[in-house]
């Protein structure tokens, strides 16, 4: 079965895949030069998981996320996949043309900065529907409608689906890169900083959204980010990591209330601090 196929296959064709892992990372390492991005990392993601990648800036998170999304190439170690049939795929042994298929609908991908991922100067419809054409939809009267309803599912009238995203706020931007990424209904989404660099106020509202959106469609999610807080509020387990290593690993709530490695009680500590 080719890997559009198996993206498509009805759900009484999938094997039960519950009791495996959706994403498994082993030895996952990057290097630059003499320089460690991240090293010797590895973990287990399962369907409907949440799993929260932290660290001070410079920890290797970011680089640990582009190499497990493959927008990076490790320079060792490896990432498979459970494929919607059950099997087990090597993302590093895909041709790129299957990888790139994989990366627009069965992933997302929510950056920091929401302009990297939208086209600044087509509609915000467009950017939903341009999701909906890479999966073979083509009827213009269901593209725009099936739009419609994730702009408002984000929170965004219907009045804006045809203003484009520069006359949008940040917060406004990064809820439609929400939408734009789950329209295809993935079922892993990557998202580096989410709330980084939102108001407060705006940061409350967008976490409510996402809370919501990954319990109602039981994503599982790799998310980058230095605010405990919001690693508390999203994530089921939790990664600590400094100078490229996995300092701590364990349920999100115990690595926050019982820190174990000094590195961690530090981290934890400073932000009680604040």
């Amino acid at each position: 079965m080719s890997l559009s196929e198996t993206l498509d296959a009805p759900a009484d064709e999938i094997a039960p895949a519950a009791s495996k892992p959706l994403l498994s990372v082993n030895q996952l390492t990057r290097v630059y030069g003499s320089r460690i991005g991240c090293a010797d990392v590895s973990f287990d993601l399962w369907p409907g998981e949440v799993l929260a990648i932290v660290g001070e800036s410079g920890s290797g998170k970011t680089t640990l996320l582009n190499c497990i999304s493959s927008r990076m190439t490790p320079t060792c170690g490896t990432v498979h996949y459970r494929m919607r049939d059950g099997a087990s795929a090597d993302i590093y042994k895909m041709a790129e043309a299957e990888r790139r298929y994989l990366m627009r609908t069965d992933w997302g991908f929510v950056h920091q900065n929401p302009i990297d991922g939208l086209r600044m100067t087509v509609s915000a419809g467009a950017n939903v529907g341009e999701r909906l054409m890479a999966v073979g939809n083509r009827h213009y009267g269901n593209i725009r409608n099936t739009a419609i309803e994730w702009l408002s599912r984000v929170e965004i009238g219907e009045d804006r689906v045809d203003d484009q995203p520069r006359t949008f706020s940040g917060g406004m931007r990064q809820r439609l890169q929400i939408a734009r990424n789950l329209v295809t209904e993935p079922r892993l989404v990557f998202m580096d900083e989410p709330t980084g660099g939102l108001d407060v106020s705006v940061q409350a509202r967008l976490l409510d959204l996402l809370r919501g959106l990954v319990s109602d469609l039981g994503l599982a999610v790799v998310v980058v980010t230095h605010d405990l807080a919001v690693a508390r509020l999203l994530s089921d387990r939790m990664i600590v990591m400094k100078e490229g290593r996995v300092i701590e690993a364990g349920l999100t709530d115990r690595v926050l209330d019982d820190p174990r490695a000094p590195y961690t009680q530090l981290l934890v500590s400073s932000i009680l601090q604040v």
